[in-house]
């Protein structure tokens, strides 16, 4: 039997904004799955890890999609958990940062990053199957996709819960910084030109706002 093309592998996409789950219900319905997973955010995180590094002006369209392009990163799967590295060091923790989130967010309104990275995502469908997590995945990287989710809850929820994760690492943190500033990263990746973040057309929109974690998977997985 030959092996089956891209498009023939099946995609669940989930998109929404930062905050709203989609990180915890897309690992957890790949493992539920056995399919491969795409953490979207990841790679501008580690684009954005990598234009912090090297400095490069958040203005200098060229120079951030050459970033963006020549990307030296891999992911590690230890026990369960993905390690990723961004030339050889392991950057797990550092991608979680709030200050390199607001830097994705921004690089991510440039074209040249955008189109750097599309590729690179759509190489992450592999058979059996493939769960895509992001904010454009079913409107532009998968929009075959078999089933698309859009992720919500509102931002005061959200930064709530963000919030509460920072705490929990020990950082120290303002909920009413984090609330404008999540706001403000929702209305970037709103008006931007290029890939806004929006439902697809025909994706099932979950509002998690008044939802515990095991009621978002619940419904997921009786949509598959």
């Amino acid at each position: 039997m030959s092996t089956p093309g891209k498009s023939d592998v099946p995609v669940i996409a989930v998109d929404g904004p930062g905050g709203s789950g989609k990180g915890t219900i897309t690992t957890r319905l790949a493992e539920y799955l056995g399919w491969h997973f795409l953490d979207s955010g990841a790679l501008y995180r580690l684009a954005a890890l990598a234009v912090m590094k090297k400095q490069v002006p958040l203005d200098d369209e060229a120079a951030l999609g050459e970033v963006a392009a020549n990307l030296d990163i891999r992911f590690e799967t230890h026990g369960g958990a993905v390690k990723a590295l961004l030339e050889g060091e392991d950057v797990t923790e550092r991608l979680r940062f709030e200050d390199t989130g607001v830097v994705a967010s921004k690089i991510a309104a440039i074209p040249a990053v955008r189109a750097a990275l599309s590729e690179r995502q759509r190489r992450f469908r592999q058979p059996p199957g493939l769960v895509a997590d992001g904010r454009d995945m079913g409107t532009v990287i998968f929009p075959d996709a078999g089933l698309k989710i859009f992720l919500t809850a509102s931002a005061e929820i959200r930064a709530e819960r963000r919030y509460k994760q920072l705490k929990e690492k020990g950082e120290s943190v303002n909920l009413t910084r984090l609330f404008r500033e999540i706001k403000a990263r929702d209305l970037r990746d709103q008006s931007r030109s290029v890939a806004p973040l929006r439902p697809a057309e025909d994706a099932v929109i979950i509002d998690s706002t008044g939802l515990s974690i095991d009621e978002v998977f619940d419904k997921v997985v009786s949509l598959i």
